[in-house]
């Protein structure tokens, strides 16, 4: 059975690959290029699945004639077989659906640039005065005028008298000192004691007034001295002293002066200008306002929002698990269609039979949770929770 696992297997990889080529659509026109080469390389794909379908078969048919297994085993992997397949296994090759992401990107619609403008020179007509006749000037002379002032001439100038003034004197009497008071010794006369209250008593003792004995008193010997003050002796003489001291006294003797008439210049003889204008006619005269220029206008960008549609995964083809008539029972399948209707997909009979109802049931259901469409994989029926021995 083995030739038939592989032509299974060929069949089916060649109607996926055809049915996803079909069924493809095609990405907004957003990069057109990379939307070429994308289906390009699906079409080459495509070619090489079909090519390589084709030399399977070829090769198939001889190794049903064969029974040399190491043959066919050598054929399988260089063919591209899953690696370390058991017994009872299936594998279909099938084309992983490509996920995309749309995202928006701004592009330049139409690039910015510069252009030269060439904008005319403006021209007017104004009125402009042009000479007729240059300026000229004419010179008149202009005599001097006179004119009679009456002044005063100094005759005799002013004059200063000097004259001096003697001093002046008074007589005054005044006391001179001839002679300063002293002190000296005077003979005295009389005891104390004497008719005054003092007595001699029988001791020879002087008793005084009150009958006490006078210890400070020695016994008189009759010789009186006494210090008398001279006063001073003065003199009265006649002086001189100064009233006035002597002085100069200035006498200002005013000057003479003559009152006279003349003639005197009352405006200089002189030259005046007179300035005769020069004359001007008045024409129309075309003048440039503005001059011929280059101006530079800067064109800006535009820009356009387009919507990016790019892979993320898939697009790749793959060999993946599937059950197929050789791996199947009608027990499996019933399990399949029980799943299917529990899941909400309607298989129609549970018969154990993979017709119609059951494909388009399996099919809603895989698109449903993203799983591969078309094939009954391992994926859908782990998915499904059916069991495959």
């Amino acid at each position: 059975m083995n030739y038939k696992r592989a032509l299974m297997a060929a069949a089916g990889s060649m109607a996926l690959l055809v049915a996803a080529c079909e069924t493809t659509q095609p990405v907004a026109a957003v990069d057109s290029s990379a939307e070429t080469a994308r289906i390009a390389e699906l079409e080459r794909q495509l070619y090489a699945a079909r090519t390589q379908n084709s030399s399977l078969t070829t090769q198939v048919t001889t190794l049903q004639t064969s029974s040399n297994s190491s043959s066919y085993d050598s054929v399988a992997v260089s063919a591209g077989y899953p690696p370390n397949a058991r017994a009872g296994q299936c594998f279909s090759r099938v084309l992983i659906p490509e996920i995309t992401q749309t995202t928006a990107e701004e592009v330049i619609d139409q690039p910015g640039g510069t252009e030269i403008r060439i904008i005319q020179a403006t021209y007017d007509f104004v009125d402009e005065q042009i000479l007729v006749k240059e300026e000229t000037v004419r010179y008149t002379v202009i005599p001097a005028t006179y004119e009679t002032i009456t002044e005063q001439v100094l005759v005799q100038p002013e004059l200063r008298e000097v004259r001096v003034i003697a001093a002046v004197y008074e007589d005054y009497s005044e006391e001179i000192l001839i002679r300063p008071a002293y002190t000296t010794w005077k003979p005295g006369a009389g005891l104390i004691g004497g008719g005054s209250g003092y007595r001699t008593g029988p001791d020879g003792r002087i008793y005084g007034p009150d009958g006490q004995a006078l210890t400070t008193l020695i016994q008189p010997t009759g010789e009186i001295l006494c210090k008398v003050e001279v006063p001073p002796k003065y003199k009265t003489v006649t002086r001189k002293r100064l009233v006035s001291a002597e002085r100069t006294d200035v006498t200002i003797i005013p000057a003479e002066y003559s009152t006279i008439t003349k003639q005197v210049i009352a405006q200089p003889p002189r030259v005046e200008e007179v300035i005769i204008p020069a004359e001007y006619r008045t024409i129309k005269v075309r003048v440039e306002v503005t001059p011929a220029r280059e101006e530079t206008i800067t064109i800006p960008a535009t820009y356009k929002t387009i919507e990016k549609i790019s892979i993320v995964s898939g697009g790749n083809l793959e060999w993946r698990e599937v059950i197929c008539d050789t791996n199947s029972t009608p027990e499996l399948i019933s399990q399949v269609q029980s799943a299917l209707a529990a899941a909400g997909h309607n298989p129609g009979r549970t018969d154990g039979v993979f017709g119609m109802s059951t494909l388009r049931a399996m099919e809603a259901y895989q698109r449903a949770n993203g799983l591969i469409v078309g094939q009954l994989t391992m994926e859908t029926m782990s998915s499904l929770g059916v069991t495959h021995h």
